[in-house]
C-alpha cells in the first residue's frame, strides 16, 4: 500500500523519526563545502512530496534522483537505512538533508526492561521485554558500550566520561553563543555527536538533555506551533548545568550519590511492590512530535500515586491527536484486567505481584496479576486525602519536585488537587487577555488548558466552563510556574456536598427567606461519568451543566459572589523580566546580539537594584560584560574562543532567574484577594 504524504515546511512530523546518532554520522560524512549547503538543501527537501510504501518513505529529489528512508516502526535506526540514488552517495547532501528534516526519535533504542529478580521468572530464562505499558520514549535503555546494571555507578568519572563531558560543554556553549538563528544543521549534528559519545560513556542524563536541546532548536527554527522559548531556555540550562557540575566533580575527583544522579540512568528500574489496591483518578492525553497516547493516574490505599501509559509512535501529525484520544479506549495492559483506560479512571484494580519504577510507573511483567475492582469517588478515601493538603503546601511540593531529576521525581509531584469556585472569564495579567479565573480559599488563580492542540478537548471544555461563574468544582491540574497563580487543568469532578451554615434554622427563618430559590450552578453529569471528567479526552456538553436563569436571584445558602482581582488589589510585580528577557535574548540571538544591547541595559540594572535584586543586577552586568569581551587579533577582528566565560555567566543568570521565579510563584499562592474566602 502506498500512501502519499505532502511534506511541507513546518510539518516534519509527517516524516519518519531518526535516531540522533544517525544524524551525527550522516552529517559528519559531508565535505566542508557540502556542509555549508546543508541548511538550504534541507529547506528545499522539506517542500518535496513524500510517498510512503510500507516501511519505506520515498522522496523524489529531482526527475532522476530518489531518496529512500527505511524506517521500521517509523524510526530510521542506522545510516544504511538512508539511501540516495545520486552519484555522490553516500557522501551526498541529500542524505544529510533528509535526516535533518526528520524529527529526532525520543529515548534510546529499546532492549530490555529491568524487573526485580523475584518477578523475572525462573533462573536461566530470558528477562522480560519492554513493559506493555511503556514506549521507547518512556522507557529508555542502555546502548551498546554503556555500563550495565540497574543503577549508575557512584564512582569518580573515568577518562571516557571526562572527555565526553568536555565535548558536551564545549558544543553546548557554542550553541548558546550562536543562538537559534546560528545553530544550523551542522552545529546541531555536532551536539548530537557529543550526546551519542556521552551516552556510550554512560552519561545518560546529559545525553538526553543534549538531544532535547536539538529538538527544541529545530522547533524554534521551523516555527512549530508547540515551540515555547521557556522550554528551550530550560533545556540549555539543564545541559550546561549538568556538564558544569560533572566537570567540577571530575576536577575534584569526587564520587558518591551526587555524581550518580548527574550521570542518570539508562532505563527505568522496576522494584517489587507486592499487592496493590488501586483506584482510578484520571487520564490525560500525551502528544509529542513522534509519540501519542494516554497516561492514566491511580491512587493506592495509602494515598500513593501510580501511572499506566499507552503511548505509541506516530508518523502523521494529523493523526496524532486522534491517536491520543483513541488510546483512552484501549485496554489497560496490566495482568488480566479487561477495562479501558477511560473506564479505569472510574473503577479500580486489585493487583498482585506489582512492579513499580521510582517515578511511579507500573510494570506489566508476566508475573503481574490484576482484576477489576470497585472505584472510589474523589470525595471518599483514599482519593479525598489528596485534596486535604493545603494549596500552598502542594505548590511548594510541586516546585520542589520540578527541581529533581526525572528518574527520582516522585509520581504526581507536579500535580495540584484543589477545590475551586469559578469566577468566569475576565481580563487578567499584564496583557489583559481573557482568562478563566477561579477562587481557591481566597487565592484567585487562572485556569489554563493543559494542551492547546485543537484536536483535544481541553480548550472547548474551558470555554464551556467559563459560562458558569459560581460553579464549585474539585479539580486536578498541573502547576504552571508564574508570578501569578496559574493551573493547567487536567480533570474536574463534583465537589464535596457542603452547605454554608445559616444563622437561623430553617424553621425560624422569615417568610421571605422561604421563597423558592434559584438553583446554583452545578455539574449534571451522566451516571457513567461517576462525577468526573477527563478534560483532554471527553467533551463537556451544555446539558452537563445546570445553570440558573440569568435574572434569578442567588440562593440564600450560597456565599456572596466572589470577585476577580483588579490591578490595584494585586501586589506590585517584581521586575524579574528585566533579567529573564536578557537570558532569553542570548538563546534566540546569540552572543553577538546580546552584546549590542549593553547600553540599553544600564537602566535595567538600576531598576533591579531599586527593587532589591542586587544579585540579579550583578549577574546581568556580568552576562553583558562577557558577551562583549571577545578576543581579537592585531587587525581588530574577532577571534573564535570556546565561549566558556559567556556560558558560565549565562548559566549563573539563568539559574538565578529560575530560583527567583520559583520563589515568586510560591509567594503568589499565599496572597489572598480581599473579600474572597470560599
Amino acid at each position: 500500500m502506498t500512501e502519499a504524504v505532502q511534506g511541507v515546511a513546518g510539518s516534519r512530523v509527517e516524516w519518519p523519526a531518526v535516531r540522533p546518532e544517525v544524524v551525527a554520522e550522516v552529517v559528519a560524512g559531508l565535505s566542508a563545502r557540502l556542509q555549508k549547503r546543508l541548511d538550504g538543501a534541507a529547506a528545499k527537501l522539506a517542500e518535496r512530496p513524500v510517498e510512503r510504501t510500507g516501511e519505506d518513505w520515498r522522496i523524489a529529489v529531482d526527475e532522476e534522483t530518489e531518496l529512500v528512508l527505511h524506517a521500521p516502526g517509523g524510526v530510521v535506526a542506522t545510516s544504511d537505512d538512508v539511501r540516495c540514488g545520486c552519484l555522490l552517495a553516500p557522501a551526498c547532501v541529500h542524505r544529510a538533508a533528509a535526516v535533518t528534516v526528520c524529527p529526532l526519535a525520543d529515548g534510546e533504542p529499546p532492549t530490555e526492561q529491568a524487573e526485580p529478580a523475584e518477578q523475572a521468572g525462573q533462573a536461566g530464562q530470558a528477562a522480560p521485554g519492554l513493559a506493555a505499558d511503556e514506549s521507547p520514549a518512556t522507557a529508555p535503555v542502555p546502548s551498546p558500550g554503556a555500563p550495565q546494571g540497574d543503577a549508575p555507578a557512584s564512582g569518580t568519572l573515568g577518562a571516557a566520561e571526562r572527555a565526553a563531558v568536555a565535548q558536551l560543554h564545549r558544543v553546548g556553549s557554542a550553541v548558546l553563543a550562536a543562538g537559534v538563528g546560528g545553530t544550523g544543521a551542522v552545529l546541531q549534528a555536532e551536539l548530537l555527536r557529543a550526546a551519542h559519545r556521552a551516552r556510550l560513556a554512560g552519561l545518560h542524563r546529559p545525553a538526553a538533555a543534549a538531544v532535547a536541546v536539538v529538538t527544541r532548536i529545530r522547533a524554534a527554527r521551523s516555527g512549530e506551533p508547540d515551540h515555547r522559548l521557556a522550554d528551550l531556555v530550560a533545556g540549555l540550562r539543564e545541559l550546561l548545568g549538568l556538564s558544569t557540575a560533572l566537570s567540577a566533580a571530575a576536577a575534584a575527583d569526587t564520587a558518591g550519590p551526587g555524581v550518580a544522579a548527574l550521570r542518570g540512568t539508562a532505563r527505568q528500574v522496576y522494584t517489587a511492590a507486592g499487592g496493590l489496591r488501586l483506584y482510578g483518578l484520571f487520564s490525560e492525553p500525551v502528544l509529542t512530535a513522534t509519540h501519542a497516547g494516554v497516561l492514566t493516574w491511580a491512587v493506592d490505599a495509602g494515598g500513593g500515586l501510580h501511572t499506566m501509559a499507552e503511548i505509541m509512535p506516530h508518523t502523521d501529525a494529523a493523526a496524532a491527536a486522534p491517536q491520543a484520544v483513541g488510546a483512552g479506549n484501549r485496554a489497560v495492559r496490566l495482568g488480566d484486567a479487561m477495562l479501558s483506560h477511560r473506564e479505569f479512571t472510574r473503577a479500580g484494580l486489585a493487583v498482585q505481584g506489582a512492579t513499580r519504577s521510582a517515578a511511579g510507573r507500573l510494570g506489566a511483567g508476566a508475573a503481574v496479576r490484576a482484576v477489576r475492582a470497585a472505584g472510589a469517588a474523589w470525595t471518599a478515601e483514599p482519593a479525598a486525602r489528596l485534596w486535604a493538603e493545603p494549596p500552598a503546601a502542594q505548590v511548594a511540593r510541586a516546585l520542589g519536585a520540578a527541581a529533581l531529576p526525572p528518574e527520582v521525581r516522585p509520581a504526581g509531584g507536579e500535580l495540584l488537587f484543589l477545590d475551586v469556585t469559578l469566577l468566569g472569564a475576565v481580563p487578567y495579567g499584564s496583557g489583559g487577555e481573557p482568562r478563566l479565573l477561579a477562587d481557591c480559599g481566597g487565592v484567585v488563580l487562572a485556569l489554563r488548558a493543559a494542551h492547546d492542540h485543537p484536536g483535544l478537548a481541553h480548550r472547548g471544555n474551558l470555554a464551556l466552563l467559563a459560562t458558569a461563574p459560581g460553579l464549585r468544582l474539585r479539580v486536578i491540574g498541573r502547576l504552571e510556574r508564574s508570578a501569578r497563580p496559574e493551573l493547567r487543568l487536567l480533570a474536574i469532578g463534583e465537589p464535596p456536598s457542603t452547605q454554608l451554615p445559616s444563622a437561623q434554622p430553617p424553621s425560624t427563618r422569615p417568610a421571605e427567606d422561604t421563597a423558592p430559590e434559584a438553583p446554583s450552578p452545578s455539574l449534571a453529569l451522566p451516571a457513567d461519568r461517576a462525577g468526573r471528567v477527563n478534560l483532554g479526552l471527553e467533551r463537556l456538553q451544555t446539558a452537563d451543566l445546570t445553570l440558573p436563569p440569568r435574572d434569578a436571584a442567588p440562593p440564600l445558602d450560597v456565599a456572596p459572589p466572589l470577585t476577580a482581582p483588579t490591578a490595584g488589589s494585586l501586589p506590585p510585580a517584581t521586575p524579574v523580566h528585566l533579567l529573564s528577557r536578557r537570558v532569553e535574548q542570548a538563546v534566540t540571538g546569540g552572543r553577538a546580539v546580546l552584546a549590542l544591547g549593553t547600553g540599553a541595559a544600564r537602566g535595567d540594572r538600576a531598576r533591579l537594584r531599586s527593587a532589591g535584586l542586587a544579585t540579579g543586577a550583578s549577574l546581568l552586568e556580568g552576562l553583558l560584560a562577557t558577551a562583549v569581551d571577545q578576543p581579537r587579533d592585531v587587525f581588530g577582528r574577532v577571534v573564535a574562543d570556546d565561549h566558556g566565560a559567556f556560558a558560565g555567566a549565562w548559566l549563573a543568570a539563568a539559574w538565578y532567574e529560575e530560583e527567583l521565579a520559583s520563589a515568586l510563584c510560591a509567594t503568589a499562592w499565599t496572597q489572598e484577594v480581599p473579600g474572597n474566602r470560599s
